[in-house]
């Protein structure tokens, strides 16, 4: 405002008045040209001055889901003002720090009692950042030692092929395992509990002994307190046998070693503790704590002393596990059941497994619904050290996962979730390494083809035969393969198999499609579109009018699988020129013959190995090298024109190159063509 004085007449008298007037009337009036302009309207952004109008006034910024301890930083206050101001305020009863205030009415109404404006905002974004990091599960710490009780031993039987260890099995629990197993040979991981004579309960893994399966050797080792190192003893220490004390020394574990077959008269006792010593492992003879028990699993000789040794290495070693609270485990092996659904063998290690529980594995989940022994009988609950089937996974686990309980099932899937966001996360940080590397070779072809494109001219470039453009692979016979196994152990072993296969170069191995269950129809159309053989290893597949259109071959041995896949890779090689040789002579002699007025050498010769035959092919060997590589002109036995010669038999033979010169102790080489089938040079190890 401004404040102006003005002085006037009234009648006879002077007065004098103070005028108020404002900006407004101080404005300076258009010209005609501005009146004529456009009008040009300015708008304020509301927001913009609402929201600095709440900051000049002091409003305090809330949402929804906020905290207690959020509030009281927000408003400035002290918590325990706002704990108090809560007790005024109807509807906020749960007034601890952490509590989520989910009402804005009753946010409003804790600010407003403590004098506070309030504005309503987003949440922050650090905060659902925060929300992030509490989403996964992990292992609880350790357990105080007045909860732990004692549990069985997880002990695992190792050793290398036809060592004898499932049957050391059968002999300990009494029933017949390797009858089941196809070939004798294991395929998959058994866990079973065994109560030996002295009371007392052992859980034992069986695991693979073949090198196919290392993979499912190495969880055995993981998941395991003792391993039983079988040993046979006409065989000493084996391949297997050197990876498996590898494996126990890496993962610290116990060794008892199972000296087998002592019935045979091959076995050699000592021979056999010689190799294990220069193994490094410290036999209790020789003042170390590895045991050697000398036994007979045939025969069931000295299995008293084995578990005598397996429980008072238990005994020495404390086992306890606390069976209170969320379940902790390992998976075994997974498989599908074409009538009971997704299964998987797994131990518990901690807490107690019960019907309905809800478990998670990698980014599998499960609401249990059954749970069974090794024999198939269902089970109430599992202790720590228990094997136990598992039925009610909605994915399938992979052998070797964590498994872990949580409350609901609201907070499995949730942690679902971020798991898979976190898998992702790291695909992508993996694959960024590959899409550089890829983008920097298209860079390169792409620099080379323009340089070539500058040097060979604008105009020469466009007349000539266009070339086609080729693509890498063409020419290259190929193989594809879709693989289905009845356990996760099994595809994996496979795989690990394939995985070795290293001559892309002369026939390519692409692997379509893998999984675990039974030969669906989705894998029968997949082999149609990529011409794919389907390996069924030990499950069922279907008996459908699609299915004879596609190759599918069932297997229950993984020798038999890879020998046929083999076959498959070697009949797509063309075949090569093979050489077979039929005969040998050595030149005795040259001497020249007239042939008209020409003189043309020949060179007498003794055939030493084999036939000679004219028809065929010959080769001149002089020191190794070769003079000549032909046909022949003639072969003559003395004077009469012949078409072979038997071995120690005399004959000359004239060349079709009457410019080659034999000459004593010269080498002649009859040999002949044909085509011959290739074989692939894959080896895998078996």
């Amino acid at each position: 405002m401004f404040r102006a004085s003005c002085i006037f007449r009234m009648g006879s008298t002077l007065r004098q008045r103070q005028l108020h007037t404002g900006v407004t009337r101080l404005k300076r009036r258009k010209t005609a040209e501005e009146k004529k302009s456009p009008r040009i309207i300015e708008y304020s952004p509301k927001k913009l001055q609402s929201a600095n109008a709440a900051a000049a006034h002091g409003a305090t910024d809330i949402w929804r889901y906020m905290s207690v301890a959020e509030l009281a930083k927000k408003l400035e206050r002290p918590l325990d003002d706002v704990q108090e101001a809560m007790l005024y305020v109807p509807g906020a009863d749960n007034i601890e720090a952490n509590a989520k205030l989910e009402d804005l009415k009753i946010i409003q109404n804790i600010a407003k009692k403590l004098g506070a404006k309030t504005r309503v905002v987003a949440a922050p974004e650090a905060d659902t950042e925060d929300e992030h990091k509490d989403r996964d599960v992990f292992p609880r710490p350790p357990a105080p030692p007045e909860l732990l009780k004692h549990r069985p031993p997880v002990v695992t039987v190792m050793g290398h092929v036809d060592h004898g260890k499932t049957t050391l099995l059968d002999s300990l629990r009494g029933a017949d395992v390797a009858a089941g197993e196809a070939g004798g040979i294991t395929q998959h991981i058994g866990a079973f509990t065994v109560t030996l004579e002295n009371g007392e309960k052992v859980t034992f893994l069986d695991t693979p002994g073949h090198a196919a399966f290392s993979a499912m050797r190495a969880r055995g080792a993981v998941a395991t307190d003792i391993i039983v190192l079988v040993v046979a003893a006409e065989d000493g220490v084996m391949a297997q046998t050197r990876e498996v004390i590898q494996l126990a020394k890496e993962a610290q574990v116990p060794i008892i070693v199972a000296l087998n077959k002592i019935d045979k008269p091959e076995a050699n006792i000592e021979k056999s503790k010689t190799e294990l010593a220069q193994m490094g492992l410290a036999l209790e003879e020789h003042g170390g704590d590895v045991q050697v028990i000398p036994i007979s699993a045939l025969k069931g000789t000295n299995l008293e002393l084995l578990a005598e040794a397996v429980s008072t290495q238990a005994t020495l070693m404390g086992l306890k596990a606390d069976p209170t609270g969320l379940v902790e485990g390992i998976v075994v092996e997974s498989k599908t059941d074409p009538r009971r659904g997704k299964l998987s063998t797994a131990i518990v290690t901690r807490g107690t497994l019960r019907k309905g529980s809800v478990l998670l594995s990698g980014l599998a989940h499960a609401k249990v619904r059954g749970l069974f022994d090794h024999n198939g009988a269902p089970l109430t609950e599992a202790a720590p050290g228990t094997p136990v089937e598992i039925l009610g996974w909605r994915e399938l686990p992979l052998a070797g996962d964590l498994i872990l309980e949580v409350e609901t099932e609201k907070k499995a899937h949730a942690v679902l979730k971020y798991r898979e966001h976190q898998a992702q996360l790291a695909k992508v940080e993996s694959s960024s390494d590959e899409i550089r590397k890829k983008e920097e070779e298209h860079q390169a072809k792409y620099r080379a083809e323009r340089e070539a494109r500058r040097l060979a001219g604008r105009f020469r470039m466009r007349g000539g035969q266009r070339v086609k453009q080729i693509d890498k692979n063409d020419g290259i016979p190929r193989v594809s393969v879709i693989v289905k196994g009845d356990v996760h152990g099994s595809v994996e072993a496979i795989l690990d198999v394939l995985d070795t296969y290293n001559s892309n170069d002369r026939c390519r191995l692409d692997i379509v499609h893998y999984g675990v269950g039974n030969v669906t129809e989705g894998d029968l159309e997949l082999a149609k579109a990529f011409n794919a053989i389907i390996y069924a290893f030990s499950v069922e597949t279907p008996q459908t009018k699609e299915a004879k259109d596609v190759k599918i071959k069932s297997y229950n041995v993984i020798y038999r699988l890879i020998d046929d896949l083999k076959e498959q890779l070697s009949s797509q090689l063309p075949p090569v020129e093979a050489e077979e040789q039929l005969g040998e002579a050595n030149v005795l002699q040259n001497f020249f013959i007239n042939e008209g007025r020409k003189e043309v050498p020949v060179a007498g010769c003794r055939c030493t190995k084999g036939v000679l035959k004219k028809a065929q092919r010959f080769r001149l060997l002089r020191d190794g090298e070769v003079i000549y590589d032909g046909a022949l002109e003639s072969m003559r036995h003395l004077k009469n024109e012949v078409d072979s010669i038997k071995k120690d038999v005399e004959c000359g033979l004239r060349f079709k190159d009457a410019k080659v010169l034999p000459q004593p102790g010269d080498v002649i080489q009859c040999y002949t063509t044909h085509m011959e089938a290739q074989k692939t040079d894959w080896d895998p190890g078996f």
